[in-house]
C-alpha cells in the first residue's frame, strides 16, 4: 500500500483551506463598485424616464386647453350686424366661466385657465380686425378696400398662445402651443 508522504498532506490540506476561504475584502469592493455603476445608470434612465413623461402629459393638457379657446373663438359672433365684445379679464385672472371670448380688435390679453388636475395654464389672446395690415387693428381700426374707401372689416385674425403658468425645469420649459385662426363674417 502506498503511503503518502507528509508534503503531500500538507498540499492537500492548503487546497482544502483554500476553497473554504471565499472573496478577498478587494474582490468584494471591486464587484459593489461595478454593481453601484450598473444601478446608478439604471436610475438615470428612469429619471430621464419620468421627467419625459410628465412633459409629455403638460404638452397634452397644453394642447386641449389650446383646442377648447380655439372651439370657444369659433362660436363667438362675428356678423355684419353683431361683433361679440365682452370685457377681457385683466392679466392674470381667471378666464371667463362662461365660455364667453371678446372678437373686437385688441392687443393680446392674458388669462388664466385650471386643467382637470389643477395644472394652471396661461392663456394669451389677440384680436387683429385686418390681418392684412401691419401690426394689430384694434376695435377704433377702419378696413378699407383695394380702391380706398372705408368698408366694414370682414375678417379677423385670432393668435392664442397657451403655455404652463409655473413649468419646472425640464422637457416642460418648451416652446408654447400657439395657433392663429381667421375668422370671416359668417355668424
Amino acid at each position: 500500500m502506498k503511503t503518502r508522504s507528509r508534503s503531500t498532506w500538507l498540499a492537500l490540506e492548503h487546497a482544502a483551506k483554500r476553497k473554504e476561504a471565499g472573496f478577498t475584502l478587494i474582490e468584494v469592493s471591486i464587484a459593489l463598485v461595478v454593481i453601484m455603476v450598473a444601478l446608478l445608470g439604471v436610475v438615470a434612465s428612469l429619471v430621464y424616464a419620468i421627467t419625459y413623461n410628465a412633459g409629455n402629459k403638460s404638452r397634452v393638457q397644453t394642447l386641449a386647453v389650446m383646442q377648447q379657446e380655439v372651439e370657444r373663438y369659433r362660436a363667438a359672433k362675428f356678423n355684419s350686424v353683431t361683433t361679440d365684445a365682452y370685457t377681457s379679464p385683466a392679466s392674470p385672472s381667471l378666464c371667463r366661466t362662461d365660455g364667453l371670448r371678446d372678437l373686437t380688435g385688441r392687443v393680446a390679453s392674458t388669462c388664466r385657465v385650471s386643467a382637470v388636475d389643477n395644472m394652471m395654464f396661461d392663456v394669451t389672446s389677440t384680436v387683429d380686425n385686418d390681418p392684412f395690415t401691419n401690426g394689430t387693428q384694434t376695435q377704433s381700426h377702419v378696413c378699407t378696400s383695394p380702391q380706398g374707401a372705408a368698408v366694414t372689416c370682414a375678417i379677423k385674425e385670432i393668435t392664442i398662445e397657451v403655455v404652463l403658468a409655473a413649468p419646472s425645469p425640464g422637457w416642460q420649459m418648451a416652446i408654447p402651443a400657439r395657433t392663429v385662426l381667421r375668422r370671416v363674417q359668417g355668424n
